[in-house]
């Protein structure tokens, strides 16, 4: 199998462009999980305060014996968990359950412009707190929309490495990727195969036929090529390893066309806008 390609950041570290994403894995299922994910190849776990599962990752990361070093991990900031002192109560919570001494990667998981008096700014001040201690080796944000990124670049120290957002063929965020790209943070896709909606459009069926794949692999190639981070999120060995497999074969610039034009705009969106998304937990 072709070895994952890593992406540098804009602090001068790197991240596997693949990642195994555990949105929706018990916690009992979590370290099972990420054991098979490893095995298949993954090197990059994508996990969250909110998913309720950072042991699970921590115990099959452990158990994998594959050494901490080699696998880059990733956890986000819960919404009830804004204010700088239940911020920093929560990332040493983290570390204690993943049961590491640092993250790869920390993210702000929602920006809440409704919540907290719209002030994301002074929990990113946190969050620079972590990285200049090391426990945070590169600091994120996710679900920021282009003026969320442009107030927090304007009121502080830090560009964020990363931006995670729903990305996917019939959402394709491009305002957002553009903004992304302009600051240098590496754009990360979540839902990349609009969770499984790919699998039954005729068009990516058509493309999958020609390159002997599945429709997910050809909406999974399409991220690669734009350059994204992704993220397939699977609890199936079998899937696990068909995610992955995505390195063998590429698109032409027709076929990458041909995907990018299933983009419906905001009206392909399945997930909560972060405009108004304000649930506390």
């Amino acid at each position: 199998m072709t070895s994952v390609p890593d992406i540098l950041l804009n602090d001068g570290n790197t991240i596997p462009q693949i990642g195994f994403g555990v949105f929706q894995i018990l916690p009992d299922d979590t370290s099972r999980a990420v054991v098979e994910a490893i095995e298949a190849g993954y090197r990059h776990i994508d996990t969250a305060q909110m998913y309720s599962n950072e042991r699970g990752v921590g115990d099959g990361i452990r158990a994998s014996g594959i050494p901490r070093e080699e696998v880059f991990v990733t956890s986000k900031l819960n919404t009830p968990n804004h204010e700088p002192d239940v911020a920093r109560r929560t990332f040493d919570e983290t570390l204690d359950q993943l049961g590491f001494e640092y993250v790869d990667l920390f993210l702000i998981h929602w920006p809440l412009p409704m919540l907290y008096g719209g002030d994301f700014v002074t929990t990113w001040r946190v969050l620079e707190e972590f990285k200049r201690d090391g426990r945070a080796r590169s600091i994120g944000v996710s679900n920021f929309q282009v003026h969320h990124l442009e107030t927090l670049i304007a009121e502080s120290d830090t560009v964020p490495a990363v931006n995670q957002i729903e990305i996917h063929p019939y959402f394709g965020n491009e305002a957002v990727r553009r903004a992304n790209r302009r600051h240098d943070i590496v754009t990360e896709a979540w839902a990349p195969i609009a969770k499984g909606r790919v699998t039954t459009d005729e068009t990516i069926l058509s493309i999958a036929e020609r390159h002997g794949k599945t429709a997910a692999q050809v909406a999974l190639r399409w991220h690669l090529q734009r350059g994204d981070v992704v993220f397939p999120k699977t609890a199936t060995r079998s899937r696990m390893k068909e995610n992955i497999d995505v390195l063998d074969f590429e698109l032409t610039p027709d076929e990458m066309e041909q995907v990018g034009a299933l983009d419906q705009g905001d009206a392909g969106r399945i997930g909560p806008h972060p405009e108004v998304f304000a649930r506390l937990g």
